[in-house]
């Protein structure tokens, strides 16, 4: 190939473009072919925007908002949008907070201007305008030193706080109509395709609805907005307020000035609270004999689960844990999925019946042999293992689908206390730069899998679509039908998982599908100031993840 010609594999089929030509014209030319419009592309496994340009030999595939990776830029550019769009309708000093988001959409509150039915009204049609006239989204890369200057004249000073501790010597900035932000993460090359939003006010801010196949940073994993697990969400962001803790820039100055342990010690003080007030509740209700304590992948359900046994314990209970992985069929009656692989994520995997009928005699007062699943083997056990309810003993059943009506149809409905986990991070990288929850959850999974299993990062990224996908299926819906709902989010827990991730990813080579997450993990982990382990507790359910715990078997 001459030097002014690069080749392009595109769907199966080699293309031959001028050098130097913009990814923005490349995609224009195969559009016709996308239902949706193409918002972004992987060149080989590195995300580029479309203003980008093409100058190598190399395979491309177009990213539209129905990829999680298109539906993230789509976010981030709306919210440019909407910030830009904002600034012409309230004043210059208006602005707003990003906090987190629901299948609705991402939920925000006003700073130095009052949300209100008439402004969100007038903002939407704002934002319809500049979209309408498909405004370039421009992108700079500056000196850290001049971007720190831009922003502190911008009295942006989340961003001074948040650069103090950047290593990187360069920073890219966007700007839209004279407007300049940062953003974690790729952008739109320009406002055109930002065509579908709603603004809706709820309580003391609003929503921004957007469309998405696929709604993956969704932080409160599928919950309605007013429901009882988007109230956890907001009672979380309250504390981390409280502590004086909202983004990564305020916890690493915590860490520097302060050290991290009293921090930590605070935190676990919290949760243990929490925990206490659960084991209340269920000491002032005798009829409550089994706990059902269910939550998406890496949550921390073990540990939360020990914890919760100790406290019943104090309340003169005797808890007896019960994993419900014990009751999964044998092997090769497990169901498979559409590619033929074992489908351990559907309730079909487990023995409901057997289930079912041995906790029925265990509240029946009958003595039960308790089974083992051999994961080696693929096959249940019976070792000599039973149980026998007396008065003061209560059941502690952990896994994924204990919220699930049709795990424990046969139940007493007034017997079960069914209690939902999850690690809903409170933390904002800046005001404008939400930290997706799930990002909190696949570094913990990477860092246990890589110490309990001896699991490649590769992998665990790689099996993570098929996990979420198992959750939105199988564990989110159930969610509301909660008596209590549990946040397991450390505030300070990413600077602690930032030493044991990065070797993990950067074994990623740049030939592996998974390079380009890998690449954008290490990029968000470079924002935290490190936090070593010594003063985490041992009953953190941090532990779970790192190792060192009181309840590691």
């Amino acid at each position: 190939m001459s030097a002014d010609m690069v080749a392009l594999t595109i769907n199966g089929t080699d293309y031959k473009y001028p050098a130097h030509t913009r990814y923005e014209q490349i995609a224009a030319d195969f559009q016709p072919e996308y239902e949706d419009e193409i918002l972004m592309v992987l060149e080989d496994q590195r995300i580029r925007e479309l203003h980008a340009f093409a100058d190598r030999d190399c395979c491309v595939t177009f990213l539209t908002i129905k990829d999680s990776i298109g539906s993230n830029a789509y976010l981030r550019s709306l919210s440019l949008l909407m910030l830009r769009a904002l600034k012409d309708v309230a004043g210059e000093d208006a602005d707003l907070l990003f906090h987190f988001t629901t299948p609705d959409g991402l939920f925000c509150t006003g700073r130095n201007v009052e949300i209100t039915e008439e402004l969100l009204s007038a903002l939407e049609k704002r934002m319809h305008e500049i979209a309408e006239k498909n405004l370039p989204i421009e992108k700079a890369s500056l000196p850290t030193g001049e971007a720190v200057r831009l922003f502190r004249d911008r009295k942006m000073y989340d961003k001074v706080q948040l650069f103090k501790y950047r290593m990187s010597s360069w920073t890219n900035v966007y700007r839209l109509d004279g407007y300049v932000d940062y953003y974690y993460g790729y952008m739109l090359a320009s406002t055109g395709p930002l065509k579908s939003f709603r603004l809706k006010l709820l309580k003391d801010g609003f929503l921004v609805w957007y469309p998405a196949h696929y709604r993956q940073d969704s932080d409160t994993d599928g919950t309605a907005p007013g429901d009882l697990l988007f109230q956890v969400q907001r009672e979380s962001k309250r504390w981390g307020r409280e502590l004086g803790i909202s983004d990564v820039g305020d916890l690493n100055d915590v860490v520097v000035k302060c050290g991290a342990r009293d921090l930590i010690l605070v935190q676990e003080a919290y949760f243990e609270a929490q925990i206490a007030g659960i084991a209340k509740t269920l000491a002032e209700d005798k009829r409550k004999r089994i706990i059902m304590i269910a939550g998406p992948s890496s949550s921390g359900k073990t540990t939360f689960s020990h914890r919760l046994s100790i406290q019943l314990t104090a309340h003169g209970f005797r808890p007896h844990p019960i994993a419900m992985d014990d009751y999964f069929v044998d092997r090769e009656h497990t169901p498979r999925d559409e590619n033929g692989e074992y489908d351990f994520e559907v309730p079909e995997a487990i023995d409901i019946e057997q289930f079912n009928q041995d906790m029925l005699d265990l509240l029946d007062g009958k003595t039960v042999s308790m089974p083992t699943f051999n994961f080696r083997t693929g096959k249940r056990e019976y070792n000599g293992k039973t149980l026998r309810m007396g008065e003061e003993d209560i059941l502690v059943i952990e896994g994924i689908h204990c919220l699930n009506d049709s795990m424990s149809y046969r139940l007493p409905a007034d017997c079960r206390y069914r209690i939902y986990i999850s690690a809903l991070t409170q933390l904002n990288i800046d005001e404008h730069n939400r930290i997706p929850s799930r990002d909190g959850r696949l570094i913990r999974r990477i860092v246990r899998d890589a110490r309990t299993r001896g699991t490649k990062a590769e992998k665990t990224i790689a099996m993570w679509p098929s996990v979420r996908r198992g959750e939105e299926r199988h564990i989110f819906p159930n969610q509301e039908k909660a008596d209590v709902m549990f946040n397991s989010a450390l505030i300070y827990e990413l600077a602690v998982l930032k030493s044991y991730a990065q070797p993990l990813l950067f074994e990623i080579g740049a030939d592996s599908p998974c390079y380009s997450e890998a690449r954008r993990l290490l990029k968000f982990l470079e924002y935290f100031v490190p936090i070593t382990p010594e003063s985490i507790p041992g009953n953190s359910i941090l532990r779970e993840f790192i190792g060192g715990g009181c309840f590691d078997l």
